[in-house]
């Protein structure tokens, strides 16, 4: 069965056009094809990654972000408590008030109490500044790498200046080596993000980076065994050009220098708006859609890349709604986060319920707590937060 199953997978009608076969892909005369085989190396080659991102987040990156005045903040840790525990990791993060009353009862604290106890396990969870920093600027350092190389690799090719020559000899095109090495280093990187994606900081739109990631590692692979290696990696530079705008202005404005930060915003939005809404469908995927038709009949792998292309655009156009909306806030209102980012507004909400909550701490313990009320346990209650903090938002 598993044989069988081979076989279908790898049948010449899938990959390749019709009367080619494997056969006609073998090296021979000076020509070198890519190799489905030739992937494996990229598996180990993601951990090596994340190795390095190690490395170079301890060493590089937090002693960057200590000299940008960036520090890691200290939160109050929230006690103990098995039956809060267990219905904040199995139930909800931010209980309605009956759920909270429920909570009171069977864990014999007041409603203040656990209240105060889910803000605080809310922040705990809460990423720092200084881990968005260390994330963003190790991004920003591969993706300007990446552009870079893939510039030195593709500026004297002739299909990155006219799309048609990408299917000129298609699919009898011998592989370059700075070709195998953009799509490897490439495909281990984005292999990475997809291992780390459960300690990464988590926005709004993780689903669809999920997508993304999964969607391009298919795409590579295809386009690899397929050899579609030259439409594959203009795509990966138009995507890379956008990148290190994002990734920089997240660097600045982490740091807190709103000027540099505004100026690189604006430059990512035209970027991404030209390259992801414009060249990538107007001139890639115009590329793999109408060309292809001239020199073969379409076949499976035709369909099956023009979908997953068609997939990233989706994705595109979801993202260029979330800078719409940043924009708007920019221009009408003052931007402070970044709008996937459901963790930044609660920070600075829970900040505040923070500090107003030490220095009640302090006044009880030094005895100069007013309106103090003994709950039914015999301990004093705590001063009453302000109404809008105890509803804080859920993290997620």
């Amino acid at each position: 069965m598993f044989d069988t199953l081979y076989e279908w997978f790898w049948w010449d009608r899938i990959w390749l056009p019709v009367n080619l076969t494997w056969a006609d892909l073998v090296d021979k005369e000076g020509r070198v094809y890519a190799k489905a085989s030739d992937l494996y190396v990229t598996v180990p080659y993601a951990f090596v990654f994340l190795l390095i991102r190690y490395l170079f987040e301890s060493w590089i990156a937090t002693p960057l972000a200590l000299s940008a005045g960036i520090r890691q903040r200290v939160h109050l840790k929230a006690q103990d408590n098995p039956i809060l525990e267990l219905y904040y990791t199995t139930q909800c993060r931010s209980p309605a008030q009956a759920d909270i009353d429920g909570l009171s009862k069977k864990s014999y604290l007041s409603v203040r109490q656990v209240e105060r106890w889910f803000r605080r396990r809310r922040n705990q969870d809460c990423p720092g500044v200084l881990k968005k920093f260390r994330e963003a600027c190790w991004r920003f350092v591969f993706y300007l790498l990446a552009f870079i190389g893939g510039i030195a690799a593709l500026y004297d090719k002739e299909w990155f200046y006219d799309t048609r020559e990408v299917w000129t000899g298609f699919p009898k095109q011998s592989m370059l080596e700075s070709q195998y090495w953009y799509y490897v280093l490439e495909m281990s990187f984005y292999g990475s993000l997809l291992f780390s994606m459960s300690f990464d900081v988590k926005r709004k739109d993780f689903k669809e980076q999920i997508i993304h990631h999964l969607a391009t590692l298919v795409l590579l692979s295809f386009s690899w065994c397929s050899n579609y290696i030259r439409v594959g990696t203009l795509v990966m530079l138009v995507h890379d050009a956008s990148d290190v705008l994002l990734e920089s202005a997240k660097l600045f404005n982490y740091a807190k220098w709103e000027k540099a930060c505004n100026t690189l915003f604006v430059l990512f939005a035209i970027v991404f708006m030209v390259t992801r809404l414009i060249i990538f469908p107007f001139w890639l995927i115009h590329c793999t859609w109408v060309y292809p038709i001239h020199h073969y009949p379409a076949f499976f792998g035709y369909y099956f890349f023009n979908v997953m292309l068609m997939v990233l655009l989706c994705l595109h156009i979801f993202w260029a709604y979330l800078i719409l909306c940043m924009i708007r806030k920019f221009m009408f209102s003052k931007m402070t986060r970044d709008e996937r980012s459901e963790n930044e507004e609660e920070e600075e909400e829970e900040s505040n319920a923070t500090e107003d909550e030490a220095a009640e701490e302090h006044k009880l313990g030094n005895g100069h707590a007013v309106h103090e009320k003994e709950d039914k346990n015999g301990c004093f209650g705590c001063l009453s937060p302000r109404e809008d903090i105890c509803r804080s938002k859920t993290v997620y």
